[in-house]
This record gives structure tokens, sequence and C-alpha cells, in this order.
């Protein structure tokens, strides 16, 4: 008899785990199904490189429209999953078929979180979102962005390039300092201010209100901000409505075990919407960011198959405001100083996160080709000492 494999998300993961799964020789039925009707596309480019101008949406489809057909993998395009029924293994359809299915992936990764004034709010999480904004920095001249993580300062970038006016409001003192901490935050925010984007920093909105063609953004201090338009960018929430309907384990999305297996062992996650237990790390991560739904699925896939394998890559992001690229690895959490290697003041760096002089995470700016010395670092666990460390003229390979 043959198996049948259903992927519920048609995103970067969804579209590597049918790829994981025929490199893997699965031979059976694979049907993927997406409330999107474009191709499975990669994320990262809706608030860098497509935003700005200067990529096609054909450059970062995960696979042409050829591939599925050549691969016989079902895309059912425009349709959601509403429930899944464990007892049965089925997967209802909002167009009111249903699926059966032997083994079970959850890709359905992320949503923005939302404004309580969130009508004429812009978010950006899919193509239409960045399309809308790509059209309003061609009309705008002042725009309001509301929370300063990555994806609002990718956004603030673009726009500011296209010269728009924008004021950044961040609830925290630094943008970025829970993902970087206070010691490597000042970064980007000197980074902004000299490209002239107004940081209104450990404020937040109160009210936002239409008058007209402009909105009035009201702030905790008082202060009123006047804009053409307003983006919110103030985290996302893994999408675990199905699964938790579904009666699955979730914390902080999908919980799964270092294979990816949710609490049913036919179920996998994979992605923004999986929490899971790194080997490494020794806890439960969920990361949102685009290395996590590629590289993830493989492992997914290779569970799916009964080929027991852990996921076990170190956390890992990339981003690219103005004239900076970064790239990071690992993970923050407990360090108790930062080592800088580099010049820091010209954007040219490595900063390193310590405990106990072992390296936790390391971030690259400007920097390139380093992070397989810097992962070498991170997973030796050894202690290392910060003055070599920090000097540029001895080799990171010798200190791992």
């Amino acid at each position: 008899m043959t198996s049948s494999f259903v992927i519920i998300g048609a995103g970067l993961a969804g579209a590597k785990a049918a790829e994981a799964l025929r490199d893997k020789g699965f031979d059976g039925k694979i049907t993927i199904v997406g409330d999107e009707r474009h191709l499975p596309y990669e994320r990262p480019p809706l608030s860098k490189d497509y935003l700005a101008g200067n990529a096609e949406a054909e450059s970062f489809q995960v696979h042409d429209a050829a591939w599925y057909a050549e691969k016989n993998v079902e895309l059912r395009q425009g349709v959601k999953a509403t429930a899944i029924v464990r007892d049965e293994k089925q997967v209802t359809l909002d167009d009111g078929t249903s699926l059966g299915y032997d083994k079970l992936l959850l890709a359905t990764g992320a949503s923005p979180r939302v404004l309580p004034d969130t009508a004429g709010i812009h978010y950006l999480r899919r193509i239409e979102d960045s399309d809308r904004l790509r059209e309003l920095f061609g009309t705008a001249a002042k725009l309001v962005v509301v929370g300063g993580g990555w994806i609002g300062l990718e956004a603030t970038a673009a726009a500011r390039q296209a010269g728009v006016e924008v004021t950044v409001v961040e609830a925290l003192e630094l943008p970025l300092i829970t993902a970087l901490g206070p010691e490597v935050a000042p970064v980007f925010a000197d980074l902004h201010r000299a490209h002239g984007v107004d940081l209104r920093l450990g404020v937040q909105v109160e009210h936002i209100s239409n008058g007209g063609q402009s909105k009035r953004i009201r702030l905790g201090d008082g202060s009123v901000l006047e804009a053409d338009a307003v983006l919110a960018g103030i985290g996302a929430k893994p999408n675990v409505e199905l699964a938790e309907a579904a009666g699955l384990r979730v914390d902080n999305g999908v919980v799964t075990d270092a294979s990816l297996r949710t609490s049913d062992p036919d179920i996998f996650a994979a992605g923004d919407v999986a929490n899971a237990y790194h080997p490494f790390l020794g806890k439960h991560v969920r990361v949102e960011h685009w290395a996590n739904a590629l590289n993830q699925p493989a492992v997914a896939a290779a569970g799916m198959l009964g080929k027991e394998e852990s996921y076990d890559e170190l956390p890992y992001f990339f981003t690219d405001q103005y004239d900076l690229g970064m790239e990071y690895l690992g993970a923050i959490e407990g360090h108790d100083r930062v080592v800088f290697r580099g010049d820091v003041a010209g954007r040219e760096f490595i900063a390193f996160w310590l405990k106990e002089n072992r390296v936790l995470a390391g971030m690259n700016v400007n920097v390139w080709d380093v992070t397989d010395p810097i992962k070498a670092l991170i997973r030796s666990g050894k202690a290392v000492d910060p003055e070599r460390l920090a000097d540029p003229g001895v080799a990171l390979e010798d200190l791992a």
C-alpha cells in the first residue's frame, strides 16, 4: 500500500520537506497544503532586497512550478487546513475536502502580532505585504515603524533608502536589546541614527487614529507623531491553532523532540512553529529565522521515514541594513561579558558573547567567511583567553 504524507504549510519549510522526502527515496504521495496562491517562497527578501526593489519574486521561489510536477508533489494552493482528526488520520480543508495521511508535517509558520488599533496598519509577512510597502515608499513622505526588531529595522532601512522620513517607536531602551543585549544593540541604534532615523526609545504607542490621508500616533510620553503610514513590527506568534485543537503539546509553538516529532508519533513540526529540543543547548528552542525553515525539514523527513536524526544546528540569522551586513550564530542567554574584535565604530567587527570565558554566540558585521571558526568556538565549549579573542592578529581557528 502506498504511503501518503501531508505537509501543512506551503512556505520554505514545507517545500524543503517535500524535497528532502524525495531525496531520501520516498516514492509515496506527497501533498502540500497552503493558503497562499504563490509557489512556496523564502521570506527574508520581503524585508530586504525585494522590499528595496532589487529582486524579483521568482528569484526567491524555493522551486519553480515544473519541479513539483517532476517530483510528483501535489501543491494545494489557496487552501487552508481547518482541522486534524488524529484518530482518523485525516486533515480537513476549507474547500470541503479532506486528506488522509500516514505521516503529517506541520510547517504552519508564524503570524505577525497585531496592534490594538489595527485598522489601516501595515504588517510584513507575505509578498502582498511587501508589494504594498514598496508602493507606499513611492508615495509616502513619513512612515512610523512600531517595533525595533529585525523586521522593523530592515523595513526602516529600505524606506530610508527610498527617501522616506522614518520614526521608529520601540518600547524597550534600545532596538534589538532582547536579541543582542545592551552591549551590542547600540551598534544598530547608531546605524539608524546615522541614516537620519528618529528613534523614540523606551516609549509605547497609546493610540493610532486615522485623519484622512494621515495618521496620528499618540505615545505614552504624551508626544504625538504624524505620518502617512504606520508599519508594525512587534514580533510574531506561532500558528499553533491546528495543533492545539488536535490535542498536541503546545508551549510557545508545537513542542517536539530533537527529531522534530510532536507528542503524536505520526506528526512532526518544522520551521517557525516548532519549539524543538536542542541537544547541544540542552533546552527547547523556537527560532523564527530562515535557517531553521531551511534545515529542519531534512531531519523531520528522516523521522517521517523512520530514520532517527537530531536537529542540533546552532541558531543562525542574518540581516542587511544600509551598508551593514551581519551573520549571527549561537544563543546569548546567560552571557557575562562581550568581547569585540575589530573596528566597532567603523562597523567592521566580530562580537562574541561569553560565559565564564566560553563562547556562547558570535556575530560578524561586515566581516566574512568566519562562521565556521565561530561555530567551532561555540561547539568546543572550551574557555578562551578574552585578550587573544579580541586580537585580530590571532586566527580564530587557533582559539578553538
